[in-house]
C-alpha cells in the first residue's frame, strides 16, 4: 500500500490542508504541538473511521468552532488505486457521519461499517493490526517490549493470521459439542417415534376401516329409497302449483284489461282535445304572419333598394355589396393598425438603441479611466521590480563575497564538505575503536587489581608466589595511558575538523543561496519584459475605447432624430384609423336592417310550414282515435271470454294436492337429515381411521429418516473431532516456522543498527519471549537495557515484524507504509544516528516503498527524500503544511 494524497478540512488543528506523498522516506518536520501527529491520525481515521480514535469520539475530530469536517485519502494497493472520503457534521452537541464512501477500481461502497469492512479486507488487517504492524504511534515505541509474552504472542499471531486458526479450532470444538447435543436429541426422538409406531400397530386399524365402510353402504341405500319417494311427491306438488298459478294469472289478466280499457278511453278524449287546440293555434299563426308583413314593409322603406317589394335575391345582393366594402375597410384598418404598431415599436427600438449606445459610451469611458489607473500602477510596479533586481544583485554579490577568504573557490563547497565529512567519519570510527580498547583495558586492570587483592596473579589467576607474571598489571596501565593519549589526540583532530565542517556548511549554504537568488533574478527579468509588453497593450486599448465612446454618442443622436420622424407618421395613421371606423359603423347599421328583412322572409316561410304541419297533425290524430276505438272493442271481447273460463272446483282440488305433497316432503326431509347425519358420522370415523393409518406410515418413514440422521451425526461428530485436532497441530507448526523467520529477521535488523561489541544476538522462543545476549554470553531481559537501547531494540523488532509480513511465509505481500510517529522520544543523539541507519536500510536494503517519519529532530531531516514542514499560526491556532520551499518563492508567487 502507498499513500498518494490526503486532504483535510476542519480536521482538529487543520483548517484546509492538502498533501501529496511520494515514494521513499518522507519526514514530517516541525516543533512540538504544531500538528505533525494529527496528519498521521487523519490517514488512520480515513481508513478505519471511529475505530481509529481509541477512547475519543467523533466530536474530538471536528475543529473547535466549526460545524463540519472532511477527510479524503487517495492510496494505491497491489497496483490498484482507491479513494475514501469521510464527512462529519455536528447535530446538536453530537457529531455524526454524513458521508462515508470508498471508491475501488470495480465498485463503490457506502456507509461507515461497509467501508471499514472493505478496507480491512483489502489491507488484510483491521485497525488494531495496522497499529501493531505498520504504525508506531507516539509514546508506543516500547509497546511490544513492555507487553507480556502472552500478549506479545497474541499480537504477532493476529498479524500473521494465526489467530484465525485458533478461532477455527475453537469453532471445530464448538461444532463437535453442537453435533453431540443434536445427536443426543435425535436419539431421544428416535425412541419416541419407535414407541408411537408400536402403539399404532396394536389398534388393528385396517379391520376397523372395513367395518365402517360396510355400515356406510347400508345407510346410503336407505337414503336413495327416501329420495325416490320425495321426487314423486315433488312432481305432484309442482302440478298443483301450476294450476293455482294459471288461475292467478287469469285474474291478473282480467285486471290488466280493465286498466287498458280505461287508459284507451282517456287517450281518445285527450287526442280530441289536442285537435281543437291545434285549430286555435292555426288562427294565431295567421295573425303573426300579417304582423311580419307590415314590419318588412317599414324596413324596406328605410333602406334605399330602388324597388318597393324587393325579393330575397335583391336583398342578398345588397348585403353582399356592403359586406365586400366592409371587408375592404377591415383590410385597410388592419394595414393602418400594423403601421401604427410597427411605428411605435420602431420608435421604442430606436430610443432603446440610443440608450444602449449612450451606456456603451459611458462604459467605454469608464473602462478607459480604469485602464489609465492600471497603466499608472503598472509603471510603478515596473519601477519597484527594477529596484528589486538591484537588491538581488547586491545580495548575490554579498553571498559570493563569503568566498573571499574561503579555502575553496565558489562552486566547490559541496564536494569540499563531503570530503571533510568522510574524514570526520573515519576519525569517529577510529575513536570508537580506541574507546572499545580502552574499556577492555580498564576491565582487565580492574580484574587484575581484584585478583591481586585476593593474592592471585592478575594474568593467570595463580597464587602470587607461584606466578611468573606478577608485573603484567603495570604493562596494562602503560598500555591504557597510551590509548587514552591517542584518543585525546584524535578527539582534538575531530574538533578541528568539526570547525572546518561548520565553515564548509556555511559556504555550501552560500552557494545554494546564490543559485536561488539568480533564479529569482531571471524570473523577475522575465516578468518585467511581460509587464512592459502588457503596458503597451493597455495604452493602445485605452485610446481605442475613447474613440469608441465618441462614435457611440454620435450614433445615439441619429437614432433619437429617426424616432421623432417616425412618431409624426404614426399620428397621421391614427387620424386615418378614425375615418375608417366611422364608415364601418354606418355599414354595420345598414347590414343589420337588411339581415332583419331577410330574417322576416324566413320567418314568414316558417309560419306557412308550421300551419301546414298543424293541419297534418290534426288529420293524424283523427286517424289515431279511429284505431284506438277498434282496439277498445277487442279488449272488451277478451275480458268477457276470460270471465267465462273461471272453474272453482279445479282450483280447490289443486289446493288440497299441494298441501298433502308439502306435508309428505317435510316428513321425508327430516328422515333424510337423520340418515345423512348418520352417514356423515360414519364417514368422519372412516376419515379418522384413514388419518391414523396415514400417520402410522408417516411415523414409519420418520423412524427410518431419524435412524439415517443419527448415523450421519455420528460420522459428523468424528469428523469435527479430527478437524479440531488438525487446526491445533497446524497452528503450532506455523507458529514455530514464523518464530524462526522472525528471529532471523530481528537479528539481521538489530545488527544493522547496533554495530558495537556489547551485544551478540537476540533469541526468540516459541512463546515469543525475548532474550538479549551480550558478547560475553550473559543473557538480559529487554527491560534491563537502557532507555535508548530499549527503544531502538523495540523499533528493530517492529521493523522485523514488518519485514516478515511484507515477505510472507510463501512470498511477497502488499503492506501499508512504515509510519513512525516521534520515534526519537527516548533516544539520545547517538541512538538517533543509529535510527537513521535503520530507516535507510529499510528503504535501500529491504525495499520498503514508502516510509513516513514524524519528528522534530533535525538529524532525521538528512535521511528524507522529501520534507514536509508543519507550522501552527499562533493567532488562529491552525496548522499549515509546506514543502520546505525557500522564502524567495513567495516573491514569485506574488508576481
Amino acid at each position: 500500500m502507498r499513500v498518494d494524497r490526503v486532504r483535510l478540512l476542519n480536521f482538529k488543528c487543520y483548517g484546509d490542508a492538502d498533501l501529496t506523498l511520494e515514494r521513499g522516506v518522507t519526514v514530517v518536520h516541525g516543533v512540538n504541538g504544531s500538528g505533525k501527529s494529527t496528519l498521521l491520525e487523519a490517514v488512520f481515521f480515513a481508513l478505519y473511521g471511529s475505530k481509529a480514535l481509541d477512547d475519543r469520539t467523533l466530536d474530538d475530530v471536528i475543529t473547535t468552532g466549526e460545524e463540519e469536517a472532511e477527510v479524503e485519502l487517495w492510496f494505491t494497493h497491489d497496483g490498484r488505486e482507491y479513494h475514501v472520503e469521510r464527512r462529519l457534521k455536528l447535530r446538536g452537541d453530537r457529531a455524526t457521519t454524513t458521508k462515508c464512501v470508498l471508491e475501488t477500481p470495480t465498485e463503490t461502497y457506502e456507509g461507515a461499517r461497509d467501508v471499514r469492512r472493505k478496507v480491512t479486507e483489502i489491507l488484510r488487517m483491521d485497525a488494531e493490526a495496522f497499529v501493531n504492524c505498520a504504525y508506531v504511534r507516539q509514546g508506543e515505541v516500547n509497546k511490544l517490549i513492555h507487553a507480556s509474552p502472552s500478549d506479545r504472542q497474541d499480537m504477532i499471531d493476529d498479524l500473521l493470521q494465526l489467530g484465525a486458526l485458533e478461532d477455527y479450532r475453537e469453532r471445530a470444538s464448538e461444532a463437535r459439542l453442537g453435533v453431540k447435543t443434536v445427536l443426543d436429541g435425535q436419539r431421544e426422538i428416535l425412541e419416541n417415534v419407535r414407541r408411537k409406531v408400536q402403539e399404532k400397530e396394536k389398534k388393528d386399524l385396517h379391520e376397523r376401516l372395513n367395518s365402517l365402510e360396510s355400515r356406510r353402504n347400508d345407510v346410503a341405500e336407505e337414503i336413495d329409497h327416501y329420495e325416490t319417494q320425495r321426487e314423486q311427491a315433488q312432481e305432484t306438488l309442482e302440478a298443483a302449483v301450476d294450476v293455482l298459478e294459471r288461475h292467478e294469472e287469469t285474474r291478473e289478466e282480467i285486471a290488466t284489461l280493465d286498466e287498458e280499457i280505461e287508459e284507451l278511453r282517456s287517450k281518445i278524449s285527450d287526442t280530441e282535445r289536442k285537435r281543437d287546440e291545434a285549430g286555435d293555434e292555426i288562427s294565431e299563426i295567421r295573425d303573426r304572419r300579417e304582423e311580419l308583413a307590415d314590419e318588412r314593409a317599414d324596413l324596406v322603406a328605410a333602406v334605399d333598394l330602388e324597388v318597393d317589394e324587393p325579393d330575397e335575391k335583391v336583398v342578398q345582393d345588397h348585403i353582399d355589396d356592403l359586406e365586400d366594402r366592409d371587408e375592404e375597410l377591415r383590410d385597410e384598418l388592419e394595414d393602418v393598425r400594423v403601421m401604427i404598431t410597427e411605428g411605435n415599436n420602431e420608435v421604442e427600438r430606436l430610443r432603446e438603441e440610443a440608450d444602449d449606445l449612450e451606456e456603451n459610451a459611458e462604459a467605454a469611458r469608464t473602462e478607459a479611466d480604469d485602464l489609465e489607473a492600471q497603466i499608472e500602477a503598472d509603471e510603478n510596479a515596473i519601477a519597484e521590480r527594477e529596484a528589486k533586481l538591484d537588491d538581488l544583485d547586491d545580495e548575490i554579490a554579498s553571498a559570493q563575497a563569503t568566498f573571499d577568504d574561503a579555502p575553496v573557490e565558489f562552486g566547490a563547497a559541496e564536494s569540499y564538505l563531503e570530503d571533510l565529512e568522510t574524514e570526520r567519519d573515519e576519525l569517529v570510527s577510529r575513536i570508537n575503536d580506541i574507546t572499545a580498547d580502552i574499556r577492555t583495558a580498564e576491565n582487565a586492570i580492574e580484574d587484575g587489581e581484584r585478583l591481586l587483592e585476593e593474592g592471585k596473579c592478575p594474568e593467570c589467576g595463580q597464587p602470587v608466589e607461584d606466578s611468573p607474571h606478577v608485573d603484567v598489571l603495570g604493562d596494562r596501565r602503560e598500555e591504557l595511558a597510551d590509548l587514552e593519549a591517542e584518543r585525546a589526540t584524535l578527539e582534538t583532530e575531530r574538533d578541528e575538523i568539526d570547525e572546518r565542517v561548520d565553515r564548509a556548511e556555511e559556504l555550501r549554504d552560500a552557494e545554494r543561496r546564490v543559485d536561488r537568488l539568480e533564479e529569482n533574478r531571471d524570473n523577475i527579468e522575465q516578468l518585467l519584459a511581460e509587464k512592459r509588453e502588457s503596458l503597451a497593450d493597455r495604452r493602445e486599448q485605452r485610446d481605442r475605447l475613447r474613440d469608441d465612446a465618441e462614435e457611440y454618442e454620435a450614433e445615439a443622436e441619429e437614432k433619437r432624430a429617426a424616432a421623432t420622424d417616425r412618431e409624426d407618421e404614426v399620428a397621421d395613421a391614427r387620424a386615418e384609423l378614425g375615418e375608417i371606423n366611422t364608415e364601418r359603423g354606418e355599414i354595420k347599421e345598414t347590414l343589420e336592417t337588411l339581415e332583419r328583412i331577410s330574417e322576416i322572409t324566413d320567418e314568414q316561410a316558417a309560419l306557412e310550414t308550421e300551419i301546414e304541419n298543424l293541419r297534418e297533425r290534426r288529420a293524424d290524430w283523427e286517424t289515431m282515435n279511429d284505431e284506438r276505438r277498434e282496439t277498445l272493442s277487442e279488449k272488451r271481447d277478451r275480458k268477457r271470454d276470460l270471465e267465462s273460463e273461471f272453474d272453482e272446483d279445479r282450483v280447490e282440488t289443486a289446493r288440497e294436492d299441494k298441501a298433502n305433497a308439502e306435508q309428505y316432503i317435510d316428513k321425508v326431509d327430516g328422515k333424510l337429515d337423520e340418515l345423512e347425519a348418520q352417514r356423515d358420522e360414519i364417514q368422519n370415523a372412516i376419515g379418522a381411521v384413514e388419518n391414523e393409518i396415514a400417520e402410522l406410515e408417516e411415523r414409519r418413514e420418520e423412524l427410518e429418516t431419524v435412524e439415517e440422521r443419527c448415523e450421519r451425526l455420528e460420522s459428523l461428530y468424528e469428523e469435527a473431532e479430527t478437524l479440531q485436532t488438525t487446526y491445533g497441530e497446524l497452528r503450532a507448526e506455523l507458529r514455530q516456522r514464523n518464530v524462526e523467520t522472525l528471529e532471523r529477521l530481528l537479528n539481521e535488523t538489530f545488527e544493522l543498527v547496533y554495530q558495537n561489541d556489547s551485544y551478540a544476538a537476540i533469541d526468540l522462543d516459541g512463546d515469543y519471549r525475548l532474550t538479549v545476549y551480550q558478547k560475553d554470553g550473559e543473557a538480559l531481559e529487554p527491560e534491563q537495557l537502557s532507555g535508548g537501547e530499549r527503544a531502538l531494540f523495540n523499533l528493530s523488532l517492529r521493523c522485523a515484524i514488518y519485514r516478515l509480513l511484507a515477505e510472507g511465509v510463501e512470498g511477497s505481500a502488499p503492506m501499508p507504509p512504515l509510519i513512525l510517529d516521534e520515534p526519537t522520544v527516548f533516544l539520545d543523539s547517538g541512538h538517533v544516528t543509529q535510527l537513521v541507519s535503520l530507516i535507510e536500510s529499510m528503504r535501500n536494503d529491504f525495499g520498503v516503498e514508502q516510509i513516513v517519519v514524524v519528528s522534530h529532530d533535525e538529524e532525521l531531516v538528512g535521511a528524507a527524500d522529501s520534507l514536509v514542514r508543519v507550522e501552527k499560526d499562533a493567532t488562529s491556532n491552525r496548522s499549515r503544511l509546506e514543502r520546505g520551499q525557500p522564502p524567495e518563492s513567495e516573491l514569485l508567487a506574488s508576481d
